[in-house]
């Protein structure tokens, strides 16, 4: 990464992380990716008492496989009893294979309870998508999102390629508009600064996240 591209990709960071104040709720979702940074989060969340259920969601990707053979969901449920949370309140959702059945698949899962508030624990630059879906898919129910707070560079402390962020940053940049355009998410408003670093960190060659 050159060091001209990061200011734009400090903008394309902060746009997607909303920041949300953590609220009392009535499950929080993990959703699968190939970061077990999420199930470390969603962990800590329940142990600081922001909601008393678990599920964690998500089967593989092929970015996924070789990390999580048995399955994101099934992975993440591991590495949450390791940190002491207790098995009966985690459930697992394993089949979901792209933000949408996240959602959808855990909705379902969770049709007898009474649901009215839900933490999304995602990567940082995975939560705007996630809320813009999980308010297209799920109305009626207060969405909170929540990420490890971290900046851009701490984030690639861990395993995580600078090259790879920088193309997801994009490609969620364009899914923002694109989805809303298809009706998959709700609208959600992009600044013109927001759009024009994406378009910058394109026309530089971060392109392999985007949509055809």
């Amino acid at each position: 990464m050159l060091p001209a591209h990061l200011d734009d990709v400090r903008t394309l960071w902060d746009y997607h992380d909303l920041r949300h104040e953590p609220r009392r709720c009535d499950v929080g979702i993990g959703l699968g990716s190939r970061d077990p940074g999420v199930a470390v989060h969603t962990a800590e969340l329940f142990h600081a008492g922001w909601f008393p259920l678990v599920v964690f969601t998500g089967a593989n990707a092929p970015t996924t496989v070789e990390r999580f053979p048995r399955g994101e969901a099934v992975h993440y449920r591991e590495i949450a009893l390791e940190l002491g949370v207790p098995g009966d309140v985690i459930l697992v959702e394993p089949a979901a294979r792209n933000t949408g059945e996240n959602v959808e698949f855990t909705r379902r899962l969770l049709a007898e309870r009474e649901i009215r508030s839900v933490t999304l624990v995602a990567r940082p630059y995975q939560q705007r998508r996630a809320y813009a879906t999980a308010k297209r898919l799920w109305p009626g129910v207060d969405i909170v999102c929540a990420s490890k707070a971290v900046s851009f560079e701490d984030h690639l402390t861990g395993e995580e390629d600078a090259d790879r962020v920088i193309s997801m940053l994009v490609g969620e940049t364009q899914r923002i508009t694109a989805y809303a355009a298809r009706g998959f998410v709700i609208p959600q408003d992009v600044p013109a600064g927001v759009a024009r670093a994406s378009g910058r960190l394109a026309a530089a060659g971060f392109t392999q996240r985007m949509l055809p």
